[in-house]
């Protein structure tokens, strides 16, 4: 029985393989996630209903199961029809969250398309496709180093 919260079979059997450095792609309802994949991906389709299951809640399961070393946003071109003036709100969310587990990591935005570029490495083993309609939701996490 596993002790923490995620407890989804694939997610988990992918995490399992997975390694230092490796990328998770926490995708809203809005990202191509099957034409982004990295060559080694694999994407779990959790968009059930618009708005269920949410980023926020992925990252809160994921949190309890892996280290984290680095989390990317999608940075939001100042010309992009969908800039919101500032961070999404979403971003603010974010930080609560890895602050609330105990991490000092900060939110980095990579440019719009760097951030495709990342997401399609070879080191992006797991898109986790959310329904969430919050815009600029997409997260990008690096694996850490488990050090206990």
């Amino acid at each position: 029985m596993l002790k923490h919260t995620l407890i989804h079979p694939e997610i988990t059997a992918i995490l399992a393989r997975a390694g230092h450095h490796s990328k998770v792609l926490i995708a809203d309802g809005n990202y191509p996630a099957l034409n982004t994949l990295g060559p080694n991906a694999q994407l779990v389709s959790l968009n059930l209903a618009p708005g269920i299951v949410t980023c926020t809640q992925v990252l809160e399961a994921l949190l309890t199961a892996l280290p984290i070393e680095a989390a990317n946003t999608m940075g939001i071109p100042a010309d992009d029809p969908y800039a919101l003036g500032g961070d999404p709100p979403i971003w603010a969310e974010y930080r609560s969250i890895l602050s609330g587990a105990g991490l000092s990591i900060p939110l980095q935005p990579i440019p719009k398309w760097d951030f495709y570029d990342a997401v399609a490495s070879r080191d992006h083993v797991l898109t986790i496709q959310t329904a969430d309609q919050r815009l600029w939701a997409n997260l990008l996490l690096t694996i850490g180093v488990r050090q206990s």
